[in-house]
């Protein structure tokens, strides 16, 4: 088949342009410098240099050339129009992207109608995301009934520097808000901000450790949510392998949060001359992993799939995809329309590539601890009601809603402890707690009308502890068919155990009426009364 390739002779378009070549299919090797489309064609029968600015003469492009496809591989997609993909339902040629913009991606729908119409198939996304990540996610989930997180992250070789339209499409948001569901609602994250180190480890193969990576933006944060059973939170992170650069860019990141910058696109020129300065540090070695989260068969699991791609071969995955659909749409395997490419592959049909380079991928799968409080409790927590019972199975992440009642003390000692936690102010409230766990221990966010504070839960032998800061709570559990009981046995200053006779006075509850989960909490201090007490209800949705 004949396809027209947009950007044809750049890092990414020029993989693709070979990869369809050696496949049999007729490449006009597209761009704006004629000269460059020609050098990097010359000695290969199967590529035909194309100067073509998509601007201004796509559309006769298309005309005279017919070809059966288009991928646009030029980029970057973010905060762009449909143009093209409008030129190729126009002109009845398929239309294939490698865009990892979210809106760009989860937009392309829009095009449906238009698409069907002329008979042809527009597909955005055919890339590392969401087209290779969605057929990770769909693997892992097999048997999973309920998935509460995804965790995606991709660490790439510090020799696989990225082009011009890559450092734009990523400067583009660094700083800037990234809507995420975290804690079963809607949260607002920040590019290249949340850091974390990652081992990428495989089996036989030399682990890639403490690769340091940071919030990115791609359309599986919108699209994953909705499509897997649970709702999970979702997450990508990104970065390069050399950690400097990681926190150089965390630390670029803060002025455009704090809005002293609209973006950081005026310094990618600068960035790339940085880039082939320090080219020659670090390895050919990428990574790429997919975490999931959920019950599976009762069981609570974490699910991960890892991707180490040794020799410099890590740029080939983000024009897999590409080729892969190019073939199915040569056999009539996809139905015309307009959709992303987040459900289009199986992982299976990326192995013939896989094996072909010095890329290697593994499937695990971890058993999970017990939920913290049925750690705590023991065969004590199935007495429980269910209500309760689920509120404290966190697995990574969770969330509930509902309504609060707050109370405060009116002494001035009682005012200024509260102030000092945090706590809400007193009257009715709409309430949202969200949950995350970690290494067994737990971490509440309470969302009072806006006013929010958080307390860490872990266990220490057989009590519950409860930290606030420097201040540590111990908790002894009572639990039966009834609901459960918090009484207050020890504390802590940091280290050190502070007298019973000075705690705060707190015998928290909580139940089950009406199918809902409620609560009880009263926080009294010896000589000066109630400093806040809150009770209300929570539903899980």
């Amino acid at each position: 088949m004949k396809v027209l390739l947009l950007g044809g002779y750049g890092g990414f378009g020029a993989r693709i342009a070979r990869r369809l070549a050696a496949a049999g299919h007729e490449v006009l090797v597209a761009g704006r410098s004629r000269e460059k489309a020609e050098r990097f064609c010359e000695g290969q029968p199967s590529l035909t240099p194309l100067g073509l600015d998509r601007d201004l003469g796509l559309a006769a492009a298309l005309a005279e050339h017919r070809p059966f496809a288009l991928i646009d591989a030029a980029g970057p997609f973010q905060g762009t129009g449909y143009d093209v993909a409008q030129a190729c339902i126009a002109a009845g040629c398929h239309y294939l992207d490698i865009a990892d913009g979210r809106e760009f991606v989860g937009g392309i729908g829009v095009l449906d109608e238009a698409a069907l119409a002329a008979g042809v198939a527009v597909i955005a996304g055919a890339s590392s995301v969401p087209a290779l990540s969605g057929a990770v996610v769909r693997e892992l989930a097999v048997g999973v009934e309920r998935i509460s997180a995804v965790e995606m992250a991709i660490s790439a070789s510090n020799r696989a520097t990225a082009g011009p339209s890559v450092t734009k499409a990523i400067f583009s948001y660094i700083g800037k808000a990234i809507p995420l569901w975290r804690g079963r609602r809607p949260h607002t994250g920040h590019g290249w901000q949340d850091l974390q180190r990652l081992d990428f480890s495989i089996t036989g193969e030399a682990t890639l450790r403490g690769r340091v990576v940071g919030l990115a933006d791609v359309p599986d944060l919108a699209l994953l949510p909705e499509r897997l059973p649970g709702r999970p939170a979702v997450t990508f992170r990104a970065g390069t392998e050399l950690a400097v650069q990681n926190l150089a860019l965390w630390l670029a990141s803060w002025p455009v949060r704090w809005g002293w910058l609209a973006d950081l696109s005026r310094f990618v020129p600068l960035v790339l001359r940085a880039q082939k300065l320090t080219s020659g540090f670090g390895s050919d070695r990428s990574g790429m992993m997919v975490r999931l989260f959920g019950l599976a068969g009762g069981r609570r699991v974490e699910r991960r799939w890892t991707l180490i791609a040794s020799g410099g071969d890590g740029p080939e995955i983000p024009g897999l995809a590409a080729a892969i659909l190019v073939d199915r749409l040569a056999a009539g395997s996809i139905a015309p329309g307009a959709r992303d490419a987040g459900e289009l592959l199986a992982l299976a049909e990326f192995e013939p590539a896989f094996s072909a380079l010095a890329i290697r991928h593994e499937a695990t799968e971890w058993p999970q601890p017990a939920a913290l409080y049925e750690r705590v409790l023991g065969a004590r927590f199935l007495a429980m009601p269910a209500s309760v019972r689920a509120m404290h199975g966190v697995l990574r992440d969770d969330g509930a809603s509902g309504r609060g009642t707050v109370t405060r003390g009116n002494n001035p000692v009682a005012r200024l402890v509260a102030a000092v936690f945090g706590f809400p102010a007193e009257g009715e409230h709409v309430l949202h707690v969200s949950f995350t766990e970690k290494d067994g221990a737990e971490t509440w966010t309470r969302d009072f009308s806006g006013n929010r504070f958080t307390s860490e839960l872990s266990q220490h032998g057989e009590h519950l502890v409860e930290r606030f800061g420097l201040l540590r709570f111990g908790f002894h559990l009572e639990a039966d068919d009834r609901g459960l009981a918090m009484h207050l046995k020890r504390w802590w200053l940091g280290p050190v155990p502070l007298p019973l006779a000075l705690a705060p006075r707190s015998l928290a509850r909580e139940w089950e009426a009406d199918g809902r989960f409620q609560f009880d909490v009263p926080i009294a201090l010896p000589l000066v009364g109630t400093v806040v007490h809150y009770r209300g209800w929570l539903e899980r949705k």
